[in-house]
């Protein structure tokens, strides 16, 4: 990828966007991933029923996909921004998110609790990776 453009990544692996953003866009080696919910990809509904724990699981599902469209993989995720509507949750996602994140060098990370997601979702996971060598 030419370094001074953009380039946008779209999976239907993934739900698709729920609004006017794309699934991930690269500038340069840099790979910004938009957040993810408990969609499925092929129908658009929600899954897990209020479930945190099989949110997590959607969410971070859908997340690996965008990263694979793009050619990268946990590995390359160099930060991530977890939201929560209860942070009670965060034990559970928390060990779910850490099965994930098995592989090389933890990300960095922020947790923050929010008023609301979209869909009724219980949590949303963003991130940032870099395309560059592994």
């Amino acid at each position: 990828m030419n370094e001074s453009r953009l380039e946008s990544f779209t999976t239907k692996a993934a739900p698709a966007p729920v609004g006017p953003y794309n699934q991930a866009v690269a500038a340069g080696n840099w790979l910004y991933c938009s957040g993810q919910i408990a969609l499925d990809p092929l129908t658009g509904l929600m899954v897990g029923e209020g479930d945190i724990e099989k949110e997590t699981k959607q969410v971070l599902s859908n997340l690996l996909e965008v990263l694979k469209c793009a050619g990268a993989s946990t590995t390359n995720v160099i930060k991530t921004t977890i939201y929560l509507v209860d942070l009670k949750d965060f034990e559970k996602v928390n060990r779910i998110y850490s099965e994930t994140f098995s592989q090389g060098i933890s990300p960095a990370r922020a947790c923050v609790e929010v008023a609301g997601l979209p869909k009724g979702g219980k949590v949303e996971i963003d991130c940032v990776a870099w395309l560059g060598q592994n």
